[in-house]
Formats: structure tokens, sequence, C-alpha cells
């Protein structure tokens, strides 16, 4: 949730000319990665949760390439805590995804 609202207060300042394009677009990416972590945490077990993650992992990897693209256009500075907060993200996921597959094992 931290980075969804990070993503958002970052796109507002984005130029008029991205605000429904890349801003947009960011914004819908971001607030994937908890909104599939959500609805995976109210199915019926790890199986389903676990694919889940694997969801919101594609979500985090998409927000990761239009982040980069936003800092290629800067738009964005490359040391803006939205993309240090995509790489722990990352590796929270990555942590869920290892401790949910050894559950199942």
């Amino acid at each position: 949730m931290n980075l969804a609202e990070m993503v958002h207060q970052l796109t507002a300042g984005f130029p008029r000319e991205e605000r429904f394009n890349l801003a947009l677009q960011m914004r819908r990416t971001a607030l994937s990665v908890p909104s599939n972590l959500a609805e995976g945490a109210g199915q019926n077990g790890s199986k389903e949760l676990l694919q889940f993650v694997g969801f919101a992992s594609g979500s985090l990897a998409e927000l990761e390439t239009q982040l980069e693209l936003a800092v290629r256009l800067k738009y964005v500075r490359p040391d803006a805590d939205a993309v240090e907060q995509v790489s722990r993200v990352g590796k929270l996921l990555v942590g869920l995804r290892n401790a949910l597959k050894n559950r199942e094992a």
C-alpha cells in the first residue's frame, strides 16, 4: 500500500500530457500489487495465495518498467523513494513466495 501511495503522489507531478497515459497506467499497476495480495489472502489456502503472489510480482515488474521509463523521460529522479520501494517490495514478494512454497512442501 505504501508503494501505491508513493506512486500516486509521484505521478501527480507528471506533465499534463502524461496524466492519462503513463501516470494512469503506473497508478493502476501500483494498485494492482496490494490488490492481488488481498485477493489471494481472501482465497481458501496457500496454493491460491501463491498464485496471486505471482500476479502481484508480475504487476511489480510492470511498474518497475514504467518507473524506468519515467526516469528516462526525466519525470522521476533515479533516486526517488518509489524506485527503491519497488526493490524492497520485490524482495518481500520473493520471501513470501518462498515461505508459501516451503509450507506446501
